[in-house]
Parts: structure tokens; C-alpha cells; sequence
């Protein structure tokens, strides 16, 4: 019994050691710092008509959409730049311990990269929900959808949600290496 917890130990322990987990790790640097970029580079200003009174003509108004106007993107950029500098420092630390002395660390490392798959997860959820409401609106509580008017920042946002999704996967891959390449 002793020596199979210690193997399941040394499984989690090997997270990220191999070549493919380097390369994981680097894919999703890569992929989440483009999902960060493509973020607080989205906005989109358009002159919106607005009927004051019917006896008179409408009043173009420019109206802005940036992303940081919605608190739940906010949070989307801060999971993926969180995840990002994780990558970075992750992809140092599993460098430096190529040759598997310091246990402890790659069993950290396991769970850190198992906290930032949950973590890009419930940033993608939370960004998709404003999305979706930004596409369809909401009839029951009189909310317009936006993205008819806003293409091109939804767009871009639909992006982001992507390229943070493969990020996320990149990073559920590597909690899975240890675990495939034990099987």
C-alpha cells in the first residue's frame, strides 16, 4: 500500500518534465498572452443615432465599447495575464529542475497547473456569459444586444475567449502528461 501512494506521489511529481511538457508550457504563455493582448487592445467607438423626440431628426452620438467598461472581462484579462506570468515563471522553474531533484517543487508545479486550468476556466465562463448576453440581449429585463452595433469588439472578444480556451487546454494537457505517460 505504501508503495502505491508513493507511485501515484511520483506521477503528479512529473508533471511538465518531458519536452512535450516544455512545449506545453510555452504554448500556453504564448496563448494566454495573446488572449491578454487581444484584450486590452479591443475597442470600438460608432456614431449611434438617438431619437430624442419623434417631431425631431435623430442626434448622432459616438458611443464607445472597451473592455474594460465590463467587470467580467476585466476578470477574463486578469485569469489569462495571471496564467501568463504563471507560464513564464513555471517554464523557468521546470527548466532549472530538469534533472527531477526537488520533488516538492514538481508536485507544487502539478497543482499550480491545475489551478490555472480552473481558474482560466472561470475567467472564459464569465467573459462567454457577457458575451452571449452582448450577441442575443436579454428580453426579459429589456437589456439590447450590442454586437450588431459592436461587431468588431465582439469579434476580437470572441478571439480572446478562443485563444484563452487552447491556453487552458494547454495547461489541462499538462496536468494529463503525468497521468497518460504513466499509463
Amino acid at each position: 500500500m505504501e508503495g502505491h501512494h508513493h507511485g501515484k506521489t511520483e506521477v503528479a511529481a512529473r508533471s511538465g518534465d518531458s519536452k512535450s511538457g516544455l512545449v506545453l508550457r510555452v504554448l500556453a504563455l504564448i496563448l494566454t498572452l495573446a488572449a491578454s493582448i487581444v484584450v486590452v487592445t479591443n475597442k470600438q467607438t460608432k456614431v449611434v443615432p438617438l431619437k430624442v423626440f419623434d417631431s425631431l431628426p435623430p442626434v448622432n452620438l459616438p458611443v464607445s465599447a472597451k473592455w474594460h467598461y465590463l467587470s467580467a472581462v476585466l476578470y477574463f484579462l486578469v485569469t489569462n495575464a495571471t496564467s501568463c506570468g504563471y507560464a513564464a515563471v513555471s517554464l523557468l522553474l521546470t527548466a532549472a529542475n530538469r534533472d527531477g531533484k526537488s520533488k516538492h517543487l514538481r508536485i507544487l508545479i502539478f497543482v499550480l497547473d491545475a489551478l490555472m486550468v480552473a481558474l482560466l476556466f472561470s475567467g472564459i465562463g464569465a467573459a462567454s456569459a457577457v458575451g452571449v448576453l452582448g450577441y442575443h440581449g436579454n428580453s426579459h429585463v429589456q437589456w439590447k444586444k450590442v454586437c450588431n452595433v459592436f461587431g468588431k469588439f465582439c469579434h476580437q472578444m470572441v478571439a480572446s475567449i478562443g485563444l484563452s480556451l487552447l491556453g487552458s487546454v494547454a495547461f489541462l494537457f499538462l496536468v494529463m502528461l503525468p497521468l497518460i505517460s504513466s499509463a
